[in-house]
């Protein structure tokens, strides 16, 4: 994507964020021109750090996604998502999204991990780039038979373990392909997380499939 070579992909607050068009030439020399009023939809985020005292299990969506190191394809890859798509679906949800990264407790951040697992009410899990941390989280939680909404960039493969759950893709290879359809994204999270919580019992992973009676 060369959506940082355009200068729509900027670093704001900690984290990679698409900026509308409009923004964009507001940074312009005032000598330029606005030849044009469309805008790319986004949602800006604090990316606060989220502490004991204040996670509120109940109100919150744990995003697991393969993080990587700052500046890596991985990185960049899960701050959009988080900022651009993730964040605005579910903030009419008055749900709080956490990334493993944004936990500041003291302790060994497995264990933490685990925490969000069991207790948020919702896990959003990232399957992109088949990161083996995001497939274990995301059997734990299938084994806690929580609501789970899966996504995925459309050019990976979804496994064939997973693959019978209703999983949204996202298509990633250019600018013309994804800015159009950010909405419909975001659409199509919020309908799947609503479902979810509003019928938890209902949610499908291959545990509820199989061993329907289990639990």
């Amino acid at each position: 994507m060369n959506l940082r070579f355009v200068g729509l992909l900027q670093t704001l607050s900690g984290a990679d964020r698409i900026i509308t068009v409009d923004h964009l030439l507001d940074e312009l020399p005032s000598s330029i021109n606005r030849q044009d009023d469309s805008y790319i939809p986004t949602t800006p985020s604090g990316n606060n750090l989220i502490t004991s005292g204040d996670a509120h299990f109940e109100s919150t969506a744990f995003y697991i996604t393969p993080i990587g190191e700052a500046g890596s394809e991985q990185r960049d890859h899960s701050d959009l998502f988080l900022g651009s798509i993730i964040e605005p679906a579910l903030e009419t949800l008055k749900l709080k999204v956490v990334r493993a990264d944004q936990i500041d407790q003291p302790g060994v951040i497995t264990k933490q991990v685990i925490e969000y697992l069991f207790k948020a009410r919702l896990v959003i899990a990232d399957l992109s780039y088949h990161n083996p941390n995001v497939f274990y989280e995301l059997a734990i939680r299938h084994m806690l038979r929580k609501p789970v909404v899966q996504l995925m960039r459309s050019s990976d493969r979804i496994p064939f373990d997973v693959n019978q759950v209703r999983t949204i893709t996202i298509d990633t290879s250019s600018i013309y392909r994804m800015v159009p359809q950010l909405e419909a994204y975001k659409s199509q999270i919020a309908a799947q997380v609503r479902r979810a919580l509003d019928d938890p019992d209902s949610v499908d992973s291959p545990i509820t499939m199989y061993l329907p009676n289990q639990g």
